[in-house]
């Protein structure tokens, strides 16, 4: 079956999975900077989040643009990595509330690693449906990036739960910094056919 139904409804849980972050920004009681100061963390939590599905949604629609066929794997693979964003409201939501804790950043890094498992998981399974050779496969054989980007979620996990929170979440943002550029491998293979 063709790539559309899965892209389509990717996007639409991904623009849910937004909808549902912002409303855990509370609007301030007070209309003063002090209570504007007191939001920093979860504000700060949501632009982080926002990031990253921002990512997620940008690899994702590369990645399926690419691929020509999915198959009946391929889709439970789409879910399991929606299943792990979906989770991001609730673990930016603890972390933000709680001001950087070691235990809701360490959850939160969790949620990110597992979000990025999912990742791979799901374009590993696309690459062996399409093929050695493919398109798809001329991206992604050697994906270092994603291989480095969960090494550096464990590290950051570590950081929060032996040394602080906001160390990391250090890590966490660097690896958002690494994908804010996408893999121009994409849009060549894309024009190239």
């Amino acid at each position: 079956m063709g790539t559309s139904r899965l892209e389509a409804f990717s996007d639409g849980v991904l623009a849910i999975i937004i909808t549902i972050m912002v409303l855990e920004l509370k609007i301030p009681h007070e209309p003063t900077f002090g209570a504007l100061r007191e939001l920093w963390p979860v504000f700060s939590s949501y632009v982080l989040s926002f990031i990253y599905i921002g990512i997620y949604w940008n690899n994702h629609h590369h990645m399926v643009h690419v691929a020509e066929h999915v198959t009946g794997g391929v889709l439970w693979a789409n879910l399991h990595l929606l299943f792990w964003l979906s989770l991001l409201p609730f673990s930016t939501g603890f972390m933000g509330q709680n001001h950087f804790a070691p235990l809701a950043t360490f959850l939160y890094g969790v949620n990110l690693l597992l979000c990025a498992a999912a990742f791979y998981l799901l374009e590993r399974m696309l690459v062996a449906h399409e093929g050695k050779g493919s398109p798809l496969w001329r991206v992604v054989a050697a994906d270092r990036k994603g291989l480095a980007s969960m090494l550096f979620y464990a590290i950051g996990i570590a950081a929060a739960w032996f040394v602080s929170g906001l160390v990391g979440l250090a890590f966490f943002a660097g690896v958002a910094l690494l994908w804010l550029v996408p893999n121009r491998r994409y849009e060549r293979v894309a024009e190239s056919g």
